[in-house]
């Protein structure tokens, strides 16, 4: 289909940007709203569809194992069709698997559809941050992201509140379709109002071009890094999620079955702390630089980990929630600004191999703290994960 007269509108035109970063935003937001809705309903799920809480927590990893997957092929396909067209496609298909998860009669098929739904959600935020990576010049790319970051953070809160709130009235199926209907309708609005800015280039999708361009990031040192330290960090941040509910109904410290409602707000907490890395991301730059900003991040997340794992109260958790996500987004959004200047020329690629560690680490999350949690105890697991973090960040603050 032909760009609109508005699509040919330059990126330097004023507001042309800001509005393909709210249109972006939209996308990710609407992509992001039920990544993690199914978290504080795992005992909810477990008892409806009678079988253990760890393999209900394993629908994360169902979720994000495709995410991860696709990314090896999306990201050169976006590269060559154009990456905004490539969201509006996965949102789309985003949109039809989420409603139709709901209807699931049994855990398998929940399991298929939430995979479907993770493969379709990887054509979304990877591409987005490629998208205005393209549009923003590299001085205020890092301020530019964390505006996105603000839409995906958004979603998780959204999910996390509805999946918290609503669970006595709706339960999971009614949270789902609500996830699935927010995913369509902004769809909608992506194929009806143009992005702005010029029309992106087609170019024929040349699969072995694409695995040279994926050698030649995969032997960048830099790169490397970068990739294993989101790969790291997916799987020790989100890996806790599945298990939150489990832990606070351990305690004693939920107000209803499941604690479902305690578990949902510090996933909601955990956006939170995103804003506010958002507000302050500008001065943040300005006062520490980026490579302090990242050690700080470390030793805020490592706190709340540890939060996490020796908390009395049920305030205090989701206390812990909006630390971790403060620290968390000081770490992330400074690897995906790194991650868009390693290969300008091949950005989707670059930031699909990213997408690809950070889902990656994300569906080894559940796996590697359910065993950490059954063989140490949840409160020695969370400070397992607190000291990796912590680690990391010392590492990554170094370059």
């Amino acid at each position: 289909m032909p760009p609109s007269t508005a699509d040919a509108t330059p990126l330097s035109a004023p507001g042309s940007a800001r509005r393909l970063i709210l249109l972006l935003g939209l996308a990710a937001f609407a992509g992001t709203l039920s990544v993690r809705a199914t978290d504080p309903f795992v005992p909810t799920i477990a008892a409806e569809f009678t079988t253990s809480t760890d393999r209900v927590a394993l629908l994360a990893t169902a979720f994000a194992i495709p995410f991860a997957a696709i990314q090896p092929i999306l990201g050169p396909i976006g590269d060559a069709l154009g990456k905004r067209r490539i969201v509006r496609l996965a949102l789309l298909l985003l949109s039809v698997f989420a409603l139709l998860a709901p209807l699931a009669p049994d855990l398998t098929t929940l399991t298929v559809l939430r995979a479907l739904t993770g493969a379709a959600a990887g054509g979304i935020m990877p591409l987005t941050l490629a998208s205005v990576a393209d549009a923003v010049p590299i001085e205020e790319r890092q301020v530019a992201l964390s505006r996105v970051v603000v839409f995906s953070i958004a979603g998780q809160i959204a999910g996390g509140a509805l999946a918290g709130v609503l669970a006595p009235v709706l339960g999971w199926r009614g949270v789902l379709g609500l996830c699935g209907a927010a995913a369509l309708l902004t769809a909608a609005l992506l194929f009806v109002i143009p992005f702005g800015g010029a029309p992106e280039p087609r170019r024929r999708f040349e699969p072995m071009q694409a695995m040279r361009r994926y050698r030649a990031l995969l032997g960048m040192p830099a790169a490397r890094l970068l990739f294993l330290s989101v790969f790291l960090e997916g799987m020790l941040v989100f890996g806790t999620f599945p298990y939150l509910a489990p832990v606070l109904q351990a305690r004693g410290l939920g107000s209803g079955e499941g604690a479902s409602l305690e578990a949902g707000l510090a996933v909601a907490a955990f956006g939170c702390g995103g804003f506010v890395y958002a507000a302050l991301a500008r001065a943040l730059l300005r006062r520490l630089g980026q490579a302090r900003m990242v050690r700080l991040g470390g030793v805020l997340a490592g706190l709340a980990l540890l939060g996490f794992g020796l908390a009395p109260r049920a305030t205090l958790f989701i206390a812990a929630g909006l630390v971790l996500g403060t620290g968390f987004y000081m770490i992330h959004n400074s690897i995906q600004t790194r991650v868009t200047e390693v290969a300008p020329e091949a950005r989707g690629s670059a930031v699909a191999l990213h997408a690809c560690h950070f889902f990656g680490g994300q569906s080894l999350g559940p796996v590697v703290v359910g065993l950490a949690i059954g063989g140490l105890g949840s409160t020695a697991a969370f400070a397992l994960a607190a000291a990796a973090i912590l680690a990391l960040s010392l590492r990554l603050g170094r370059r």
